[in-house]
This record gives C-alpha cells, structure tokens and sequence, in this order.
C-alpha cells in the first residue's frame, strides 16, 4: 500500500491493517431494494410481509450490505417509506448499516410495474403532488418507472413505456424545482430516448429489450454519451447462488453486455446499481461483483473502480463527503486485500470496514 508518510493526529487510534492492504474509500451502490429479500420470488415475500417483520430484514438486508464495505446505498424502491425509518436510525448509530438515499415507493402506473409498492399514481397534478410527498417526508431522490419490468408479469412488458414524455418531463421539472435528482428505470428504446430527453439524471437498466430481444439504438447510445445523465448498469451475480439465471440474461446475454460495453466507450458516466435483491443471485452485498463485470467488458479495474466510488457519488450529489479519501470526507472506509486497481477480485478480500469512524468488520 502507497504510504504518505503522515503522521497520525495526537492521540489519534493507529489501526495497522498490513502491508499488503489497500485502504478504499465505501463503496456506493446506486441502485439496491432493501425491501426485496434476495429469494426465488421476493415479490410475493413482500406481499405476504407485515411492516415490522419487513422493517426488521431490511435492517438485515442494510447490514449484509455494510459488511461487504458497502457504506452508501440508493434504495430505488420501497413499501410505505420505510427506508426512511432506516435513514434516521443509522444516522445515529451509523454502525448499524451504510448511508441511506431512500426514494421511497416508485412512481409508476396503476398497476403498473412494483404497482405493490404503492406508488401509484398517473395526471399532471398527481405526478407532481407525487414528487413534493417525497421531497416533504425527505427522500433523496424520485424514482419514476418510465418502462414495464419483469418483476410485474401482469403489467405491460418491460420493453413498453408506462408513462409520456410530458408527464416525465413533469416529475423531472418539479424534482428539480425542489432539489431532487430523478432515476428512470428503463428497459425498452422509447422510455430509455423519453426519459433522457425529459432530463432524469439517471438511467437505470438502460437494456434496449424490444418485443423479440435486444436492440441498441446507436443514435440514443450517443445522446446519452453526449448529455449529463448518467447510466446506472445492472451488473452484479453471485456466482455462489445455486439457481439459473432469468430467461432475458441466458438468452440475451453477450447483446446486454454489449450494448453494455458500447455505453462505455462512447462515453457515457456510466455507474453500477446492482439492483440487489430482486433474485437469490442478487444479495444485498453482491456489488464487488458488478464491479469485477464491468472489467471483463474490457474496462479498465480503476476505471471500474471509479463507478463504484467517486463517479457514483456524483451521482448520488454526495460528492465531497463520499467516493474519496480526503479531509472533510465521511470516515467510511474499506480496506481490503490486494490492490483492486490491478485486480478487481481484490474486492472480495475484505480485511476490515469503518462507517463514520467506527469499525464495523475486521480485527
């Protein structure tokens, strides 16, 4: 490990990990569902999941994810602002789980995709009453369902749109108003060009699924390449988890990655929400997975590296206290074994994890 040759303040605690031991700052997952329990169906354990029994695994869904040095996660999705809960919580005791930016229930259609989140909602005035609920309970972000998803089978396929460009436009403008960023889970060509041109600030999924498969619109790769919107890639399995992966990733897979690796070199800010919980190869702690995907697409381990930490916490606009090591930085620290700029597994060699200061993990 590069050594300053600081000296540590007077008094100050010197915690000697190892020669071999590189210091990170956390790692920031932009995209995860603390609701959703990682299980063959986590759709129906939600449903049939009490509020308090719900509440009690997702603080152990939080704590997974801190362990694997995961110190701030975006939740995108869940029942009755219930991260919320968890935001206050670990503000004081930031020991019991990663930072929260919590977007509360997604905006979506009635019936629409996550309809069960109970975010429904659909009109002008609806959709911005919508976004000025979550600014005023505190979120930190709107999450929107611009597309259908495979989670929702009895909804519109996830390659068809689920709202207009004008009433995307309407939550981005009254998002904005209010100092909220806007994220756009989008699957199909329509919703990924609508959203992009209503101006979110994020773009989730970004696979370009069409009725019969995946197919890449070169000139949309390029206008999001040439805009400021960032693309939040859902890369991320477990290779321990003993089941088969969904029908879309076996069958599309080489176009997802792909189209994954031509959003890269194009230019585009591209970051990792490993969408952790929707299917047991997506734990809540499976985001130094995404991070490895992404180098075997070709991209470079620092660059990939970047994803997860400093561009991602442009993203999140928590630049300046996360994604960095520095003076006036949040203390959230991961120290691992090896240098996962040059290899990525690297990642997986947890030595230790600290959240504002205090050691949660290693001796």
């Amino acid at each position: 490990m590069d050594r300053t040759g600081a000296l540590p303040v007077d008094g100050g605690e010197v915690i000697d990990l190892g020669p071999q031991t590189c210091l990170l700052p956390g790692l920031i997952d932009s995209h995860i569902h603390l609701a959703f329990d990682a299980s063959a169906n986590p759709v129906a354990s939600l449903t049939a999941t009490g509020d308090d029994d719900l509440l009690a695994h997702m603080r152990a869904a939080a704590q997974s994810a801190l362990q694997a040095g995961i110190t701030t996660v975006r939740d995108l999705g869940d029942r009755n602002y219930l991260s919320l809960q968890l935001v206050q919580e670990f503000a004081d005791r930031p020991e019991s789980g990663p930072e929260i930016l919590a977007a509360g229930p997604p905006l979506t259609t009635p019936g629409g995709h996550c309809h069960f989140f109970g975010g429904e909602v659909e009109g002008t005035e609806a959709l911005r009453g919508a976004v000025r609920e979550r600014h005023a309970r505190g979120c930190a972000v709107v999450k929107i369902m611009a597309s259908g998803g495979t989670m929702t089978p009895d909804s519109v396929p996830p390659h068809a749109s689920q709202y207009s460009r004008e009433d995307l436009r309407t939550v981005v403008d009254e998002a904005h108003r209010l100092g909220l960023p806007v994220a756009a889970h989008a699957h199909g060509a329509q919703a990924i060009e609508d959203a992009l041109e209503a101006g979110v600030d994020s773009l989730e999924h970004v696979t370009f699924l069409s009725a019969d498969g995946v197919d890449p619109v070169p000139g949309i790769i390029d206008a999001i390449a040439a805009s400021d919107t960032f693309v939040s890639l859902s890369l991320g399995v477990d290779p321990q988890a003993a089941v088969e992966p969904p029908k879309m990733l076996a069958t599309f897979g080489h176009k997802l990655r792909a189209t994954n690796r031509e959003l890269h070199q194009r230019g585009a800010r591209v970051v990792i929400g490993s969408d952790a919980g929707i299917a047991p190869f997506k734990p809540h702690d499976v985001l130094p997975h995404g991070m490895i995907d992404l180098t075997r697409l070709g991209i470079e381990p620092l660059d990939a590296l970047t994803s997860v930490t400093s561009l991602a916490a442009r993203l999140c606009r928590v630049e300046g206290r996360k994604g960095h090591i520095g003076a006036g930085a949040d203390a959230d620290l991961l120290a691992v074994r090896g240098n996962p700029a040059e290899d990525p597994t690297a990642l997986l060699a947890v030595e230790a994890v600290f959240r504002a200061g205090a050691q949660v993990r290693g001796q």
